[in-house]
């Protein structure tokens, strides 16, 4: 669709819903096992009479308004009103905390607010003193009368969603058109959404996305993907999130349908027989989930099975990469040559040829019938694919394509072509979509040189939702983004992602951490002088700790734990529990982290970190430095 068409999000689903009405949208549980069908116009016509409901609740452009829930189809449903109605919605998960919320609402100046569930109202009735300005919250599951009876005593009018679709009914009847003739007053620099990033700062910042920053995505992705109308992706990963919801508007650009489901695989196994899908997209977490539990299956049965599968795995390896170096697969920073690959990898193919076909035969295809049997590719985007889970399903023949983006992109910038994924890379960036590789003084670098990774391009962000000055940090006047990761170019333009300038922590789930909070909170123990908290493109969190030396030792003195001198004694079993006692105590639910934030171990250093070496001249901490210095004990911390 090109954007001259198709200039806002609205634009874009009512024009689908008029090319294909009868075209299955949405696949969704409601309630059950089964999955219930919803059409493209059976879902405009619910939008529609929902945003008529909004009216009449004198929703009007430009408001923002609170968005608070997880994967359901009321969440398309609720987006797409508010959108079409010119009015910006601020979406958060249920993980979110009352802190989060009452934040996120406040600072976005929200007066209505569409919640999943009477948990939610929970959350905002317990910080009503913060948020003063909203007065109307909608329910997507119906509220009891005592939530609603707390919640007017709180001067907040409850409703259910059937209530007001119910309001919106009577209005849509009677002005059929209304919500198309709102949507075509929308322009695609309008401001669609405010997503907070992930963290526990406090103050989160509000990454501002216009119709367009998506749109350009729209336009370009399917072309990449080669996606085709009626083709059906699989959806795991919460909608909130800036990747799940282009991926959502994606499909709908091309004209395909969704399912959702959950990224349990004793959920989501059962919906890929369901559905057989062509299409998943995901985080690393997910792959690596299955990964372990074909191998977990393969090894409860043991013997020969266990011997074949080990086997053909390995030839499907070998075989996957001369079969890359063949076709130009294997990135290529400057240094290899196509002649010499394509020499090299014929004998190599033809020898391997008959064993591959034979593991196709009795192992691949019966895994790849797990996915119900159609599936083309998942996208896996929100943290960096291992190499071996990446180079597992390569030799099974089933295609993970990575990409790479951030929030304040909309967030994708790149992704491995469908036709011509190169492994190792999160592929070329996307039409329209410039790379640029700098050093720390803003030098352009060339081709296998790394560096910080700068983006420009039609989706970049509009900025940071009132914050101006933090907006000016990363956005530059000629429209480079400053990613905050560090990576290199190929020959082919495909970029390679090999660690990250900025802070934040990306787990194997997608979870975005940050840990300068972690490590203050950890500072307020007596025995904690210092902390440096790890884990990007891991399972969980760990930390490398310094402990306070003379409080360590007065304690160990206090309590019997003999020792011989410093070192020794942060050996002694009774200083490891000390340690992690005080970590679960600083760090855990009840004082405001979440789950995803636990650290599952550490390590202690006797020596503090210095100047020049693991601090800056400022006292700031050189993760990248750490890294290198202590990368044996943080090899052992995550057993690598």
């Amino acid at each position: 669709m090109a954007e001259t068409l198709s200039r806002t999000l609205p634009h874009l689903f009512l024009e689908q819903a008029g090319i294909r009405p009868s075209q299955v949208m949405q696949y969704s549980k409601r309630g059950g096992d089964t999955f219930i069908p919803t059409t493209y116009e059976s879902l405009r016509v619910e939008i529609c009479v929902f945003a008529a409901g909004l009216l009449e609740l004198g929703v009007k452009r430009g408001d923002r308004i609170g968005l608070i829930a997880d994967n359901r189809r009321e969440w398309l449903i609720s987006d797409f009103a508010i959108l079409g109605l010119g009015a910006i919605d601020v979406p958060r998960g249920c993980d979110a905390t009352e802190q989060e919320i009452a934040y996120i609402l406040a600072f976005s100046g929200c007066d209505l607010a569409i919640l999943e569930n009477e948990k939610q109202l929970d959350k905002i009735l317990a910080r009503k003193s913060l948020i003063p300005g909203i007065h109307t919250v909608i329910l997507m599951d119906p509220p009891g009368e005592n939530a609603k009876k707390i919640a007017e005593k709180e001067k907040l009018k409850v409703f259910s969603f059937e209530e007001v679709s119910a309001s919106g009914s009577k209005r849509y009847a009677a002005a059929p058109d209304e919500y198309a003739r709102e949507a075509a007053l929308g322009k695609s620099e309008d401001l669609a959404t405010i997503i907070y990033t992930s963290g526990t700062t406090g103050e989160p910042k509000g990454v501002m996305l216009s119709h367009r920053n998506f749109m350009h995505q729209i336009d370009t992705l399917p072309k990449i993907l080669c996606l085709q109308p009626a083709q059906t992706w699989l959806s795991v990963l919460p909608v909130w999130h800036s990747f799940e919801r282009l991926v959502e508007y994606a499909l709908i650009g091309a004209g395909a349908t969704m399912a959702y489901s959950k990224p349990i695989g004793a959920i989501m196994l059962p919906d890929f027989q369901a559905i057989k899908p062509q299409w998943m997209a995901s985080v690393p977490r997910i792959w690596e989930s299955v990964q372990e539990g074909i191998y977990r299956n393969i090894r409860q049965q043991g013997g020969i099975k266990l011997i074949m599968f080990t086997f053909f795995v390995s030839v499907g390896r070998n075989w996957a990469y001369f079969r890359n170096k063949l076709l130009g697969r294997l990135p290529d920073f400057g240094m290899r040559s196509r002649a010499f690959d394509i020499l090299s990898s014929l004998l190599p193919l033809l020898f391997l040829l008959g064993a591959r076909g034979l593991g196709e035969l009795l192992v691949f295809r019966k895994i790849k019938q797990k996915l119900g049997g159609k599936f083309i590719a998942g996208v896996s985007g929100g943290g960096a694919m291992p190499p071996a889970v990446d180079h597992f399903f390569d030799a099974l023949g089933i295609k993970i394509l990575e990409g790479y983006g951030l929030t304040e992109t909309a967030p994708v910038v790149a992704v491995r072509s469908v036709q011509r994924p190169v492994l190792g890379t999160v592929g070329a960036p996307l039409p329209g979509t410039e790379f640029r590789i700098v050093d720390d003084e803003g030098k352009v670098l060339g081709i296998g040189k790394k560096g910080n990774i700068q983006i420009r391009g039609p989706q970049v962000m509009m900025g940071y939702y009132r914050k101006p000055d933090l907006t000016q940090a990363v956005l530059q006047g000629d429209g480079w983004l400053k990613s905050g990761d560090i990576g290199m170019l190929g020959t082919g333009n495909e970029l390679k992602i090999t660690g990250r300038a900025k802070d934040t922590i990306v787990l194997r789930g997608g979870e975005n951490i940050e840990p300068v909070p972690l490590e203050h909170r950890l500072a307020e123990s007596m025995y904690i002088k210092g902390s440096v908290v790890l884990g990007q493109d891991k399972k969980f969190l760990a930390a490398l700790i310094i402990p306070d030396q003379d409080s360590v030792t007065a304690w160990a003195k206090e309590n019997g734990v003999p020792f011989v001198d410093y070192e020794s004694l942060l050996a002694q079993p009774e200083v490891k529990e000390l340690i992690n006692f005080e970590i679960n105590q600083l760090v855990n639910p009840k004082s405001g982290f979440k789950p995803f934030e636990r650290i599952f171990c550490f390590a202690l250093l006797a020596k503090p970190f210095v100047v020049d070496r693991e601090l800056s001249a400022k006292q700031e901490i050189k993760r990248h430095a750490i890294a290198d210095i202590y990368k044996h004990e943080i090899a052992r911390l995550f057993k690598e």
